[in-house]
């Protein structure tokens, strides 16, 4: 049987690679790809992987790798999930020197993409090193077109979880908590998402369209934060489990027109927990059927909301702090409103959970709030990440597990 691994070294063999995981998400930064025109950042990826040892297996769902690291032995196969694509925005130039901001004009890595890709290669790198000192199998997702809640269904349609299933599957998601600490969801995680439009026609059109808007703004429980005030008070109603976003609901509406101008409304919306959707889909059409000439079209069904294993999470919070210190773990108690995940169809499928990477340094102006036009993050948490991570997939591939 290996020997055991303790996080120190882990963490000796970890720093090995800082330097060159730094360069690599600076790579993947300065050339951003979109969702489902990931093929620079899949080939950066893939190469690295090979180098390592790793079987590996590219244009899975699109542009995905799946990577393979096999152990010393036999044992249970765990999954790690890491997406590559990055936002349609720009960014703020004045965050980044010259030779690492982005090259491509309306393409951006404001979700942290970028770092999660560099992470994941690191963790890769950082088990292959160590494959003599335990057993097991780990898989690793390097998912395309997260962004459009499109990657992960291609991949499992593309059998990335069939040749061999994982018993537990894991991912990370840069936040805007401290560098060196992480941030756990038991039980939650990240809201689904619904869509639907109301066609509205006739003399009254206008005037309906407008009730129907008021009526869907009024359904929204919690509003975009407009100041870093409002934003702080978000990240403390996130540590509350009897706090406002226990259930909530944030709607998007939007008016525009048919061909013939006629109205109509467009709705995006997000809400917690997922059987708020059916309770919404019947206050819309409540308020549609007595209109003349209305008609509401919904989605086939709602986009599934992430929620994490209870278990896995406090899990990793006990490997976590001892790992790194006990104020290097926070517990969430509800989930932040505004972003998706469809990590959710992985956890769907296998037992799991995401992650927060703390990413943020108040005092050098990283703010590491994911989607905002000024998102910047911490490079060291790179390396916190790696070892993070690292770790507790050994800790896992360890545990006993009836």
């Amino acid at each position: 049987m290996p020997s055991a691994l303790d996080s120190q070294e882990i963490g000796n063999i970890a720093q090995e690679f800082d330097n060159d995981l730094v360069l690599l998400r600076r790579d993947i930064h300065r050339h951003p790809e979109p969702a489902g025109a990931e093929e620079r950042t899949a080939a950066l990826v893939a190469e690295r992987l090979w180098a390592a040892g790793l079987t590996v297996t590219t244009g899975v769902g699109g542009h995905g790798v799946v990577a393979v690291l096999d152990g010393a032995g036999p044992g249970p196969t765990l999954a790690y999930r890491a997406d590559m694509d990055a936002v349609d925005d720009d960014e703020l130039d004045e965050l980044f020197e010259s030779d690492f901001a982005s090259l491509v004009p309306g393409t951006a890595h404001l979700c942290g993409h970028d770092l999660h890709t560099a992470v994941g290669v690191g963790v890769a790198q950082v088990l292959a090193r160590l494959r003599e000192r335990w057993h097991g199998r780990i898989v690793f997702l390097f998912q395309p077109a997260e962004e459009t809640l499109a990657g992960a269904r291609a991949m499992i349609e593309d059998g990335a979880l069939e040749h061999t299933p994982p018993r537990e599957v894991y991912a990370l998601h840069c936040g805007p908590f401290p560098v060196g600490t992480f941030a756990v969801m038991p039980g939650h995680g990240l809201p689904g998402q619904d869509h639907f439009q109301v066609e509205l026609t006739g003399p009254d059109a206008a005037s309906d369209a407008r009730r129907i808007l008021d009526l869907v703004d009024g359904l929204s429980t919690v509003r975009l934060p407009r100041n870093p005030e409002e934003y702080d008070r978000l990240l403390a109603d996130l540590r509350d489990p009897d706090g406002p976003l226990a259930r909530f609901v944030v709607t998007w509406p939007e008016l525009t027109a048919l061909d013939d101008g006629s109205p109509l409304v467009r709705v995006s919306l997000r809400a917690w927990p997922d059987s708020r959707y059916a309770e919404i889909r019947d206050t819309v059409r409540a308020a549609v059927e007595p209109l003349p000439g209305a008609t509401a079209v919904f989605a086939d069904e709602p986009f599934p909301a992430m929620v994490c294993s209870p278990e896995l999470s406090e899990a990793a919070a006990r490997y976590l702090r001892g790992a790194l210190g006990p104020a290097a773990v926070e517990v969430l108690h509800a989930s932040f409103p505004f972003n998706g995940e469809d990590f959710a169809l992985f956890l769907n499928g296998v037992p799991g959970a995401m992650f927060y990477l703390g990413v943020a340094n108040p005092e050098a102006g990283m703010n590491g709030a994911p989607h905002a036009p000024d998102f910047a993050a911490d490079e060291r948490a790179l390396g916190f990440g790696v070892r993070g991570m690292a770790g507790f997939l050994l800790s896992r591939l360890a545990a006993d597990v009836a």
